[in-house]
């Protein structure tokens, strides 16, 4: 009886070791609802360097020198749809889907992809401002 208490107390102090190191991510997403990004991503081997300015309800993007802008429609306080505003194609027309998965001191970790596909990639936008 001694041996099955003491084994109880010694696997409850391993789980209260384990969860007790363990946090959820920070989620202050507010603090990034609007503001001025920078966004890195490479493709095929080669950096692609974006800015975007965020604001309510609409995002303006700089990238090699065009300049687009795109509704936002907040989901919930880390989630939001952006639809752009002048598509040149049918794939710019496809609504993206974007998901803040936590923040830090610096900008915040994020996933998106086309809204409706399960394809997700995952980026990290640092705060400009």
């Amino acid at each position: 009886m001694k041996r099955l208490k003491a084994t109880k107390i010694g696997f409850a102090t391993l789980i209260l070791t384990v969860t007790g190191c363990y946090s959820l991510p920070e989620r202050d997403c507010a603090t990034y609802r609007t503001g001025s990004f920078e966004f890195v991503s490479v493709v095929n081997g080669d950096t692609l360097r974006s800015t975007f300015e965020r604001f309510d309800d609409y995002e303006i993007d700089f990238y090699e020198g065009k300049t687009d802008t795109s509704s936002v429609k907040w989901i919930n306080d880390c989630e939001f749809v952006l639809r752009n505003q002048h598509p040149k194609s049918i794939s710019e027309q496809q609504a993206v889907h974007i998901k803040i998965l936590s923040t830090d001191n610096r900008g915040y970790s994020f996933e998106y992809g086309v809204l409706k596909d399960s394809k997700r990639i995952k980026g990290y936008a640092r705060a400009l401002k």
